[in-house]
């Protein structure tokens, strides 16, 4: 059975991070090491568990996500590699069910993914507290109900808990740093995997429970770093990822995507774009369809009215 490492890129959120250890700690098998990729000036003050934890500094004046997946499994040890986002808790069977994912498939392994709401992790809490009032995100797909099952559409990668053998991830030549900022890092990823005929894969298990913070959804705040993002995508590959996202910006009135040019930002986000993008108390998660919808919706009512 391999060996797992877990990584974490963490950057603000030390509430979070401590949860995050605090599941690591509750483990049926111990993470070779817990490496913390620190994507700010200062590390974190975290209390000692019983196994390694690492923290890295990772400079960047931007997200530098992809840079930290790599510096992260630089510093592991594991056989395997558990990647997991700052804001995510592993339940108990989280890296055990990843090493044994891994002896069974080397490819890139996605495991489960629910949403709890604001206030599940506030004070003491235990997993059965979150078990009942996380939710499934109503956009993405669900795990299969036994086992592994074989993702034909390299879009499908959800980077905020996936696990992947470290020899793999080498042979893959890791995330391509050329991606600052916000989006489209994981995505190219995936294509890189997809490219070299290295399954992705759902599998039962290594559920995570996703915190609440609030965010934006399409992230009309982090529009200069998407739009940058896609146009590297569309250079190194043909054509544009987060296709979603720059529809709605541009139905929104951000961007001008029109196809064989470069993207143009035409405005920044207004009080207006923010509030209908972002996450109330009460949602566990963001939706950008929920958003898509209402801005066609929009449209074809303006398109309605009497000139």
């Amino acid at each position: 059975m391999p060996t797992v490492s877990v990584v974490t890129l963490a950057k603000g959120r030390p509430a979070h991070l401590r949860n995050v250890l605090r599941g690591l700690e509750r483990q049926t098998q111990k993470p070779a090491e817990f490496v913390v990729a620190v994507m700010q000036d200062a590390p974190y003050d975290l209390p000692e568990v019983g196994f390694p934890v690492r923290q890295l500094l990772v400079p960047g004046t931007e997200l530098p996500l992809a840079a930290a997946r790599n510096r992260g499994v630089a510093a592991s040890s594991g056989d395997g590699i558990a990647f997991l986002d700052v804001d995510c808790i592993p339940t108990p069977g989280f890296v055990a069910e990843y090493a044994q994912g891994l002896s069974e498939l080397d490819g890139l392994l996605m495991g489960e993914v629910l949403h709890l709401p604001e206030h599940a992790t506030l004070g003491a809490w235990d997993f059965p507290d979150l078990a009942r009032v996380a939710e499934k995100h109503s956009d993405r797909r669900g795990p299969p109900a036994s086992g592994i099952e074989i993702c034909n559409d390299y879009r499908c990668f959800w980077s905020l808990n996936f696990a992947i053998l470290r020899a793999t991830f080498e042979a893959v030549g890791g995330f391509d740093e050329r991606y600052t900022g916000y989006g489209g890092e994981d995505t190219d990823f995936g294509k890189m995997i997809d490219r070299r005929g290295i399954p992705i894969a759902w599998m039962k298990g290594a559920l995570a429970y996703h915190q609440y913070h609030p965010h934006h959804m399409p992230p009309i705040h982090h529009l200069d770093s998407v739009v940058r993002n896609a146009e590297l995508f569309e250079a190194k590959w043909g054509y544009r990822t987060m296709g979603h996202w720059l529809y709605a910006f541009k139905v929104m009135g951000l961007i001008d995507d029109t196809p064989d040019r470069p993207i143009r930002i035409l405005r920044w986000p207004d009080a207006a774009d923010l509030a209908l993008t972002g996450q109330q108390s009460h949602q566990p998660y963001t939706n950008s369809a929920s958003v898509i919808r209402a801005l066609e919706a929009r449209a074809r009512e303006a398109e309605a009215e009497p000139a």
